[in-house]
């Protein structure tokens, strides 16, 4: 794929939130000391289902399918980021925009052929946001991720949806790369810890046009924090979270550079009795098949794709084509974030499953940190 030269103004909106930040009273602020991401860490639950807040960035991130009662399909993204901004660090004032939480919501819905979508964004603090260090609970304003006995609940309150979810994990969490340490490059440095939950079952209401309705459906949680850059050279990512019919599932992600070249791949795959295998780089690959131009950034995005993993091989279909999401009034960042179709790469086209699709960076690099 061609990466489209047009220019947007991600950037300059991110450093307006940046500068409104930093005009706050002036106080002694050192350099920021994130934590590193270092291998041979074991990840430990429940403490490492709560946040991280001495590493850069941190994100929980739910996707999903669901259905109305007469069976029309919706898809659905909650993702809460942590962003440890460096600002005010050494002040002991209540006001230092010490933390960040910003927030994405969306409902992928065929019947009006585009994305719902809302955002939010605070400073911790006041009661206006806050993230738990012991569990997952992380709320801005009146939107909240948190777990909930022994599964999760999501709650948006947006300006044209509502939902209210509760997700229920099948099995403990699937750890991505090795032991949850996952590299986005050939040099170790650029690395995350990352775990997923597949296959968590959903029953909830969502509100549409003032009338709620009840559904059910199946999502995808992943939860991956890190204080490191994207790598150089890179300009964003595909990633898909597929929840397949036989019982499997699987995560797989390429960091792709400007022209379009893989400069990393990598994927976990779920077998249906609950075995992982985490699969390299060269065991994994994404052909775009596709493409769909956005009618109001100009964007074009491979909306679908073959991918090959370990040997099989699958085809990936968009709900709909226009599942773009513009968050530059809270990350900065326009991109496609979209409910899929999981196929047999056959004439036949059998349906394996569902997931979702991410890509990034198709209109102007990502950025991250």
């Amino acid at each position: 794929m061609k990466k489209d030269r047009r220019t947007h103004p991600a950037q300059p909106s991110r450093r307006r939130l940046l500068l409104a930040l930093a005009s706050l009273p002036a106080w002694p602020c050192a350099a920021a000391d994130f934590a590193p991401v270092l291998p041979g860490r074991r990840l430990a639950f429940p403490a490492d289902h709560g946040a991280h807040p001495d590493f850069r960035t941190e994100w929980w991130y739910a996707t999903g399918w669901l259905a109305l009662p007469d069976g029309s399909p919706l898809g659905f993204q909650v993702t809460f980021f942590r962003v440890r901004t460096g600002i005010g660090e050494a002040s002991p004032s209540a006001f230092a925009p010490r933390q960040l939480v910003l927030a994405h919501a969306a409902l992928a819905d065929p019947r009006v052929g585009r994305l719902r979508h809302d955002e939010r964004a605070a400073r911790v603090g006041f009661g206006r946001a806050g993230f738990a260090t012991d569990r997952t609970g992380v709320w801005c304003g009146d939107w909240r991720f948190e777990q909930d006995g022994t599964g999760y609940r999501a709650e948006v309150r947006a300006g044209d949806f509502a939902y209210r979810l509760a997700l229920l994990p099948d099995g403990p969490p699937l750890l991505n790369g090795v032991g949850g340490f996952s590299t986005k490059a050939p040099d170790p440095r650029h690395a995350s810890y990352y775990y997923s939950r597949p296959r968590l079952t959903v029953r909830g209401s969502v509100t549409l046009d003032g009338r709620s309705q009840p559904v059910s459906g199946s999502a995808w949680l992943d939860h991956e924090w890190s204080s490191e850059l994207m790598p150089s050279g890179a300009a964003g990512w595909d990633w898909v979270g597929l929840n397949l019919d036989d019982g499997s599932a699987l995560m797989a992600f390429r960091m792709r550079a400007g022209d379009g070249a893989a400069l990393w791949a990598s994927a976990t795959w779920r077998g249906a009795d609950g075995t992982a295998r985490s699969l390299a780089a060269g065991e994994v690959r994404f052909e775009p098949l596709r493409e769909w131009r956005s009618p109001r950034t100009g964007i074009r995005y491979p909306v679908a794709w073959r991918l090959w993993v370990a040997g099989r091989t699958l085809r990936l279909e968009p709900l709909l084509d226009d599942q773009e999401l513009d968050s530059r009034r809270s990350t900065g960042a326009i991109y496609w974030e979209g409910a899929v179709r999981v196929r047999a790469d056959d004439p036949a086209g059998r349906e394996l499953g569902r997931g979702y699709l991410e890509m990034t960076g198709y209109g102007e690099r990502i950025q991250v940190g």
